[in-house]
């Protein structure tokens, strides 16, 4: 999609993504699940190794950013060719002009790189919507999982799929991306582009 085409979605796109019939459960604080059946030994293990270096304190790793996840790049992984990544740390309005290019038919996968820090962040999804000329063409939701804050930047890989191909395939796409959570917190939203070419030159 040229940088001059109408978006097809707007903000509240996302609006009714979580409304289903599963309700989370209660939000709790590293503290709290620490405290919880302290006299049960498995229990301890595991929450242990659930927790890793956050029971040892609270882990912040950029402390002038409130948020509990803060999403750092998109990657677009092909086997035998270089990785290609789009920051998610700066002015994503300009994210709509940078391009993927992808071969018609090649098998594919996204990475998201982020960092969780402060608290645990429960049933992360990635919701990706994909147009072409103006019209959805697809739409997926990847349930990612729930993880403990990491000094550490840790990363999701989606399902390897296959980019379609013929002459009707060929084209740009514009995708509309969000990383959310079961507690319906939207940590970041953004919007990118690829195309689908016949060959990696054309």
């Amino acid at each position: 999609m040229s940088a001059g085409d109408e978006p097809v979605t707007t903000p509240d796109d996302f609006e009714h993504e979580n409304e289903t019939n599963y309700k989370p459960p209660p939000e709790k604080s590293i503290e709290e699940i620490l405290q919880i059946d302290q006299e049960d030994e498995s229990l301890r293990k595991y929450k242990e190794t659930l927790l890793g270096q956050a029971q040892t304190g609270p882990i912040i790793v950029e402390p002038d950013n409130p948020r509990k996840v803060i999403v750092k790049r998109l990657v677009l992984v092909v086997a035998d060719r270089p990785e290609v990544a789009l920051d998610l740390t700066g002015d994503l309005s300009k994210l709509k002009k940078e391009t993927f290019t992808i071969k018609e038919g090649v098998s594919y996968r996204i990475r998201i790189e982020f960092i969780v820090q402060r608290e645990i962040v429960h049933g992360l999804k990635y919701i990706q919507k994909t147009s072409k000329l103006g019209l959805p063409v697809d739409k997926m939701t990847h349930m990612v999982g729930s993880f403990a804050p990491k000094t550490e930047i840790q990363s999701y890989t989606t399902a390897a799929e296959d980019a379609p191909s013929g002459l009707m395939a060929r084209g740009g796409y514009s995708v509309h991306s969000l990383f959310t959570d079961d507690d319906k917190n939207e940590h970041l939203k953004w919007e990118w582009s690829f195309e689908i070419k016949k060959d990696w030159k054309d």
